[in-house]
């Protein structure tokens, strides 16, 4: 269950920054911009961030328990498909500690950075939050038919 309440954590986060946010962001009025980016922004990535840790490592723990961890991240038949949602929840995971989250602490300044690093950096977050967008739909799909109808 903590892999799933973890899961929902991270995507609907991921949802809500793609889907609710950055859409809205243009429309806010600029007095009214740094009550999101200094205060909303900031937890939601907190919580966006450390969801992917731990539904990433619930889910090994869980392939891991279950024995078939090497399997499917070797995409052997009986696993593979929960193994292809294993390895798009890592590339997902990958580009949010590895990419959107440090530039988006330069878009948000929560590290030094000037105005064009900053708008570069929010650039750069805002396309690797979309390619995750695009990635959880199969690795939702692999993931929750593995677990409905097996390999």
């Amino acid at each position: 269950w903590l892999h799933v309440v973890f899961g929902v954590l991270w995507i609907g986060l991921l949802y809500y920054f793609n889907l609710v946010q950055i859409p809205t962001m243009p429309s806010v009025p600029a007095e009214l911009k740094p009550g999101v980016s200094k205060y909303i922004a900031p937890k939601a990535l907190f919580y966006f961030r450390w969801g992917a840790a731990f539904t990433v490592l619930t889910g090994l723990g869980i392939a891991g328990g279950n024995h078939y961890l090497v399997e499917a991240l070797t995409l052997q038949p009986q696993v593979r498909l929960i193994g292809i949602g294993m390895w798009l929840a890592l590339i997902m995971a990958f580009n949010v500690w590895a990419i959107i989250w440090p530039n988006q602490q330069k878009a948000l300044g929560l590290v030094e950075a000037d105005d064009a690093t900053k708008a570069k950096a929010a650039r750069t977050a805002m396309l690797a939050s979309r390619i995750n967008t695009l990635l959880s739909i199969p690795m939702l799909y692999a993931m929750a038919t593995y677990q409905t109808l097996g390999s």
